[in-house]
């Protein structure tokens, strides 16, 4: 037996470790069983190209628990070490630079990417255990097996042995205040979440099992016991597009998500090698139109190996609320953040998704267009959102974002402009797109408009305000303009000449009394000659205002305070309509009319609420009598 102290620049690892990584203990399992994953395939790969001998049909990964003697052991048959090699691989820790880690993160105790940044994957079993064996056979010919003990502190003992198997166990021997690690649940619960998907099959326990034998009154049930193998070795996302099916697809999203019961609309199977390596799965989910969407459902792996669910800066935030997985082994198993964050090769991976989803969209759009506007509704909030945030995204979205006419077409924008210049041009030259925001809120002033002959297009998501400020920027000589921001001959102004039949002296006098009811803290009053089947009062509000407190309410809009400022709406009052007449002529009730008038134009708009709304129903009474 030789003895020895581990060579580590500062005088004991261990006590650092468990200081600065004890927020994230439970990785040490992940990084165990990684690297018997590691040991397994280097031992298929020698054997297949002949530098070992034999045959590998049944590779395995055991975790066992013996709760008597507190141990938790991790085996498995891979390329196993030599004395020497542990000497190399285990005691010789890269870690010279211990020193300067502790006074850089002194105060981040909660950063979760030291271990691996450092080399340190297998010391993270002493966050968990007192003691650590380490039982191994090298795969070399004639190769002593060895057993390598440390209690924790820079010392350690390494001896012969007597073993068979090549391959490696680790014995934990674990501490008093990890207890939860000696749970068969807990360890089920770990294995699960980091090691469901790696490629070598991973034994946890055993289960029953039962089978029919026999047929009619001779049938009898009989059970037996398998290995409860707790991984999915060959996940959709490391197979083929062409060797997968629909069905393939829907059952791996069923998968990954067991309590997700709606399925999701299509996905995008990513496959790269070359600037870098990646592959993945990302679904579609149905997206409501609220914004408080959950994120971190996108699972990110390391040669199948999890990483995190929270996959901020390596996926556009956009995708963000997509499901599925990304699996790159460029991307680091161990690291905060901002580093990812920070890296370049991460950056190039975000691009890439960002393009492979704009790629499949357009695909997918001009292969089935039909099929694209049934799902509008439940994704355009993602690629609305995405147009918004990504400027690359923005230029492929120009060729199937929709635009969804009400009661009719869907249109690219190009289509729409080219279907709506000819009547929906102004005296500018300006082209007028009109939109709903609440088609039902909206119902009177979009009849107006389809009147005309005007389309009218629905755009109801919250970032709206933020998508059409980009589109007019973009777009030289096209407007957005909500169908209520104006009367629809202000709208579109075609400088038609109006012709009142009231003269100048009644329309004064019109406006005195108007004025004199309608709260001027609220309302612009504005007289207009309009069709004489038109509303007597309309009340709209202008396009400019409530974009931009609609912006700044949903962050953005470049006018401070523009959310907190009071609402100011237009009343528009038609000169032309026969109750301005009767205003006028009146010798009595001329205040009831314009209130009357003026809440019924509050109806149309759901702004008639409360106090005022009782005043209207004995006013409407009244006035019947």
């Amino acid at each position: 037996m030789s003895k020895g102290n581990i060579n580590i620049s500062t005088e004991n690892i261990f006590p650092i470790i468990k200081k600065f990584l004890y927020s994230d203990h439970e990785i040490f399992l992940r990084e165990l069983v990684s690297n018997a994953t590691d040991a397994t395939l280097k031992l298929q790969h020698l054997i297949r190209i002949g530098e070992a001998k034999g045959t590998f049909a049944d590779p395995l990964i055991e975790i066992k628990i013996n709760k008597k003697k507190k141990t938790l052991h991790i085996i498995d048959r891979g390329i196993g070490m030599t004395e020497d090699e542990i000497k190399k691989y285990i005691n010789e820790i890269a870690f010279s630079g211990a020193e300067e880690f502790v006074e850089k993160y002194k105060d981040k105790i909660e950063d979760s990417g030291i271990i691996g940044h450092f080399g340190l994957g297998f010391y993270s079993s002493f966050m968990v255990a007192d003691n650590v064996e380490i039982l191994t056979k090298s795969y070399k010919k004639g190769a002593q097996a060895v057993k390598w003990k440390c209690d924790g502190s820079p010392a350690y003992t390494i001896e012969n042995i007597d073993r068979k198997e090549v391959g490696t166990e680790i014995i934990l021997h674990i501490s008093k205040d990890e207890k939860e690690f000696l749970e068969e649940n807990k360890i089920n619960e770990l294995l699960t979440k980091y090691n469901r998907f790696m490629p070598i099959p991973i034994k946890h326990g055993t289960r029953e099992e039962a089978k029919t034998i026999g047929e009619g009154d001779d049938a009898k049930e009989e059970k037996y016991t398998v290995d409860n193998i707790i991984n999915n070795p060959t996940p959709a996302w490391t197979k083929k597009p062409t060797d997968l099916k629909d069905e393939d697809y829907k059952s791996f999203y069923r998968e990954l998500y067991p309590m997700q019961f709606e399925e999701p609309l299509f996905n995008i199977h990513l496959n790269v090698d070359y600037p870098f390596n990646l592959t993945g799965i990302l679904y579609f989910p149905k997206i409501t139109k609220n914004m408080d969407i959950q994120k971190d459902r996108i699972q990110l792996y390391q040669n199948q190996v999890f990483v995190t669910d929270n996959v901020e800066g390596i996926v556009p935030d956009f995708l963000q609320m997509l499901r599925g997985v990304i699996d790159s082994p460029d991307i680091p198993l161990n690291v905060s953040r901002s580093y990812l964050q920070a890296d370049g090769a991460v950056k190039k991976i975000a691009g890439y998704i960002t393009k492979k989803v704009g790629d499949k969209l357009n695909s997918i759009f001009k292969k089935d267009r039909k099929s694209f506007e049934e799902k509008w509704d439940d994704i355009k909030l993602i690629i609305e959102y995405g147009m918004l945030s990504e400027d690359k995204f923005f230029s492929k979205a120009q060729k199937f974002a929709l635009y969804p006419v009400i009661d009719g077409a869907n249109y690219t924008l190009a289509e729409l402009i080219e279907n709506s210049k000819e009547n929906q041009t102004d005296k500018d030259d300006n082209l007028i797109i009109l939109y709903a925001s609440d088609k039902d809120q909206q119902h009177s002033y979009i009849e107006t408009a389809q009147a005309k002959g005007y389309k009218v297009v629905l755009l109801d998501s919250p970032i709206v305000p933020h998508l059409i400020q980009k589109l007019e920027t973009e777009n030289e000589k096209v407007k957005f303009t909500r169908v209520d921001a104006d009367f629809i001959d202000n709208l579109i102004n075609k400088d038609e000449t109006k012709i009142s039949k009231l003269s100048d002296d009644d329309k004064t006098k019109l406006e005195t009394i108007v004025k004199e009811v309608v709260p001027a803290a609220k309302y612009t009053v504005q007289m207009e000659a309009l069709d004489s089947t038109e509303n007597p009062f309309i009340i709209t509000q202008p396009e400019f205002m409530r974009r931009y407190k609609e912006m700044s309410q949903t962050g953005g809009g470049g006018i401070m305070g523009m959310g907190e400022m009071p609402e100011m709406y237009n009343l528009i009052v038609n000169s032309n309509h026969p109750l301005m007449d009767k205003i006028l002529k009146a010798k009595k009730n001329k205040e009831k009319y314009v209130n009357q008038a003026l809440d019924l134009a509050k109806l149309s708009q759901n702004l008639l609420t409360g106090k005022d709304m009782t005043e209207f129903i004995k006013r409407s009474f009244e006035l019947m009598k």
